[in-house]
């Protein structure tokens, strides 16, 4: 039975692992050897994809871009879902479980694109960093309703020494909450990141200027100029974007896994 269990997670991974490291092999392929044989293992390292790549679709700007709206939306997230779960969390709100079953149902309702896009007009953020950060930040997503969970794990004494010491309310969560609850705030942080470094509806529809687009436009747009003939290309310029992501899982994975488990199951 256990051999059948390793073996089936054994499949699982390679059905995740396997597109990347075709992704892999293919943008160290030169564009004559993707044409010649395109499953086939690379010979050699062809730098030059990523090099021409990086050139071609001016990544430079559009990851600085990206590396802005993802930080600063997933940080500003993780303090509002702080503020909003706490109390939810320890009950001190009325009817404190029916706030937490409507952080739930909130993951399956549609984004009223039409009402927000009006929304940004009329205060003159379109097209703007400001206005796209907050757009981007008003989906809170699964954050409120994980860190619910963990907190919930935590003891109520530490509420009640605090107060007795005449701990405030913001400083108690300042120097308590976001202390011990650094796990489910790293994954809170890294799924909010992922979800704007990733959206390509959103800058769609509230960037239209070129400087301030956004990685996934970029490789949209590169993909329209190289996908009917520079797969290497395309590969090398899928596998750039992709790389700050993968190495922001694998330096936090520890706090993402503790936090997803901890946050999620309670």
């Amino acid at each position: 039975m256990r051999g059948l269990t390793y073996l089936i997670v054994v499949g699982v991974v390679l059905i995740y692992v396997f597109p990347l490291l075709f992704l892999v092999n293919t943008a160290f392929k030169r564009p004559d050897e993707f044409v010649r044989d395109p499953g086939a293992v690379a010979h050699g390292v062809a730098l030059q994809n990523f090099v021409d790549a990086w050139s071609r679709g001016g990544f430079g700007n559009l990851i600085v871009n990206s590396l802005v709206y993802a930080v600063v939306s997933a940080g500003i997230a993780v303090i509002l879902s702080v503020l909003i779960a706490f109390p939810v969390a320890r009950g001190y709100v009325r009817f404190s479980r029916t706030v937490g079953v409507l952080f739930a149902l909130a993951l399956f309702l549609p984004n009223s694109i039409v009402s927000q896009f009006q929304l940004m007009l009329q205060l003159g953020l379109y097209d703007t960093r400001i206005g796209f950060i907050l757009i981007s930040t008003a989906g809170l997503g699964i954050g409120p309703l994980l860190i619910v969970g963990y907190l919930r794990t935590l003891p109520r004494e530490l509420d009640e020494a605090a107060a007795m010491d005449g701990c405030g309310y913001f400083r108690y969560i300042w120097s308590f909450v976001l202390p011990l609850c650094r796990p489910v705030l790293t994954t809170v942080f890294i799924l909010q990141a992922i979800g704007v470094w990733n959206d390509i509806i959103g800058p769609t529809i509230y960037l239209s200027s070129p400087q301030l687009q956004t990685v996934a436009q970029g490789l949209l747009s590169f993909y329209g100029q190289n996908g009917n003939n520079q797969w290497a290309l395309l590969a090398a310029a899928t596998l750039m974007i992709a790389a700050p992501l993968i190495v922001l899982y694998i330096v936090f994975q520890r706090f993402f896994v503790a936090g997803a488990t901890n946050g999620a199951l309670r």
